[in-house]
């Protein structure tokens, strides 16, 4: 999807042509001046329309990159506790004062975000005077405008929502809104439901797969009546109608086959993807339209690891945590975190292949245990010569601990090793993160630390959902600009399963438990075919212990809140997802202060949480200081 400035480019050079021997030819618009008589015109709201989807991305010339990505990695996982900041501590350091709850009005990435939906909103304004316009001068069919109108309201309503979902109190505008009196006192629900309501009428094959048909116009909807008014009976209908619906293409939806090819880049507008924000590289826009938002967040190794920058987006060891399964179910009470049945990581293990093909005691160093000896290598090795090692598996183990697990015994340790290497995990945890031993696309095995760039930082995890393959560079990625992390796997904003579980958490809050419990199943049994994840050394056997099984039944609401939340986290883990599916739920404050107890107590986590606390305050982002600035008074602060 071109942005909307080389559209304008590609109008300027065309349009002189036709009129050049016109008697009025002299009579030139300003370079740079949006020029409404020539855009009023199917050819014109078409290219206007086109600039208002481009800006789906959040990324724009004028907006910035990374800061405004509206894939929300950092403002709904990196918020959301699902990722660290990652890199190293004097990079990008912003971040980290989202992550731990302290961002003020003048926080550099929140103006960029800001900047970016109200110049998207703008776009759509533009395209509704337009076509107002050509509607008054003939210039367009009724149906035609119609069409158009629908999805420029359509995509005004989403940015709108956007907005509020970010900071509650902020300003509407549409194409008659006078600037001069723009204020984000007044209750702008209505208006925003009004204008996603639009575009439900749509028809679902609208021929091109970047437009909003009617089914992606019913989810925005939904979606924006669960998380805005808890109206859960109003949402139900139009998922449920959403799911017999199609692609904007007119081609059918559905759950993908395996969890992990949902990721790939061939897929993006594969049977999951609903809608995509649409990506494309080496265009000519110098990697603008490919990605640009998450071009910082792959594994850090030069020549080894995707990219090579810059080593962001790092999952948390609690989100990890959360794959354990005991039966084949998450535990729901939080146990996840106790050292029975955490992931164990491989903190502090040299990285690289070399380690992983050691087979003697005689090249690992011997340490006794230290309780007091917290960064670096965590724990003992116990010379255990009837043990002797046969992969990494037992070093992981040795080296992972984190600081607060004294074991001192050998038999101690030896027992441990046993039941770990057997412990349980959901498959989708090794689509998501990307871990020590485990298949990384076909990059070959994560080999640990050296795919990181401060394990200390960040912790020993990589991203992975978003990552390209190997066999991608490219044709996927963009070539001669600084990195290869400019790519056309486009953003996943719907996919089929988080209508399932939107729909599944509809019928929780309308009393359905029965139909719930089928629609949460529906997504776990797909989960159960991950595909991909086998030793290299065979070629067959799983990589890890899998284990995934349907829930038997929901004794009642609670229960099956508790577990249509975890799905959630499970299945859309590090999308950008999470901080806003906690507020909807009300449990902002209180999850995100659990989890920083637990991650503060990993090595790095004093210097990533040592002053975390999440607050009431703390379920929006304070409104830029400049907008307020610049609105002379007009907009107030929302805290």
């Amino acid at each position: 999807m071109k942005k909307i400035g080389l559209l304008f480019v590609l109008l300027s050079m065309v349009l002189p042509i036709g009129n050049s021997c016109r008697k009025d030819f002299l009579e030139i618009s300003p370079g740079g001046i949006l020029d409404q008589y020539k855009l009023a015109n199917e050819r014109g709201i078409e290219a206007l329309l086109v600039g208002a989807y481009s800006m789906l991305d959040g990324v724009s010339s004028t907006t910035g990159g990374w800061e405004a990505a509206s894939s929300n990695w950092l403002f709904g996982s990196i918020r959301g506790m699902e990722a660290n900041i990652g890199s190293d501590a004097g990079d990008q350091t912003d971040i980290g004062a989202i992550q731990n709850f302290r961002e003020t009005a003048n926080h550099s990435y929140l103006n960029p975000r800001w900047k970016s939906i109200y110049e998207a909103v703008a776009r759509c304004n533009s395209t509704v005077m337009i076509i107002n316009k050509a509607i008054a001068e003939g210039n367009i069919s009724s149906e035609m405008a119609d069409v158009y109108m629908k999805q420029a309201r359509c995509l005004r309503g989403w940015f709108h929502f956007e907005a509020w979902r970010m900071w509650k109190m902020v300003p509407y505008l549409n194409e008659n809104t006078d600037p001069a009196k723009v204020t984000n006192t007044e209750d702008v629900r209505p208006m925003i439901i009004a204008d996603l309501s639009e575009g439900i009428s749509l028809p679902d094959n609208m021929g091109l797969i970047g437009k909003f048909n009617g089914t992606v116009s019913k989810v925005l909807l939904a979606k924006a009546l669960m998380q805005m008014n808890n109206d859960y009976a109003g949402a139900l209908p139009l998922l449920i109608s959403a799911r017999s619906g199609t692609k904007p293409d007119g081609s059918p939806i559905g759950l993908a086959p395996t969890y992990g090819e949902i990721f790939d880049i061939v897929n993006r507008n594969g049977v999951e993807a609903v809608y995509t924000v649409q990506y494309s590289v080496n265009d000519g826009s110098g990697g603008y339209n490919g990605g640009m938002g998450e071009v910082l967040n792959f594994p850090y190794k030069p020549g080894v690891s995707p990219s090579g920058c810059c080593g962001f987006f790092q999952p948390t060891q609690e989100f990890v945590n959360s794959f354990t399964t005991l039966d084949g179910l998450p535990l729901l009470d939080y146990r996840y975190n106790s050292l029975k049945y955490q992931n164990l990581r491989d903190q502090g293990v040299p990285g690289g292949n070399e380690w992983d093909s050691l087979k003697s005691y005689d090249r690992y160093p011997y340490y006794e245990w230290d309780p007091n000896y917290f960064p670096g290598h965590q724990g003992c090795t116990v010379y255990d010569p009837a043990r002797p090692f046969t992969d990494m598996a037992y070093v992981s183990k040795i080296f992972n601990n984190s600081g607060n697990n004294p074991l001192k015994s050998k038999d101690t340790w030896t027992l441990k090793w046993v039941e770990d290497n057997f412990k349980a995990v959901d498959p989708r945890l090794d689509w998501t993160v990307g871990r020590r031993g485990i298949p990384y696309w076909d990059w070959g095995v994560h080999t640990g630390s050296d795919w990181i760039r401060d394990q200390s930082y960040g912790g020993p995890y990589s991203p992975k959902k978003q990552v390209y393959k190997k066999s991608d560079v490219g044709k996927y990625t963009e070539t001669g600009n600084w990195t290869t992390g400019f790519t056309a796997n486009g953003y996943r904003m719907i996919r089929y399963a988080d209508i399932l579980l939107m729909t599944a958490e509809c019928q929780i809050e309308t009393g359905d438990l029965t139909a719930a419990l089928a629609n949460i199943n529906l997504v776990r049994m797909r989960a159960a075919n991950p595909g991909g994840f086998v030793k290299e050394s065979d070629g067959k056997t799983p990589a890890a212990l899998y284990d995934i099984k349907p829930y038997p039944s929901f004794p009642d609401q609670e229960y099956a809140r508790k577990a249509l939340r975890m799905e959630r986290k499970l299945e859309l883990g590090m999308e950008g997802h999470r901080w806003f599916d906690l507020n909807r739920w009300g449990i902002t404050v209180e999850e995100l202060n659990r989890a920083i107890a637990y991650e503060r107590k990993m090595p790095w986590g004093r210097n990533l949480y040592w002053s975390a606390v999440a607050g009431p305050e703390d379920v929006t982002y304070p409104i830029p200081q400049q907008q307020i600035d610049l609105s002379r008074g007009t907009l107030v602060q929302n805290r």
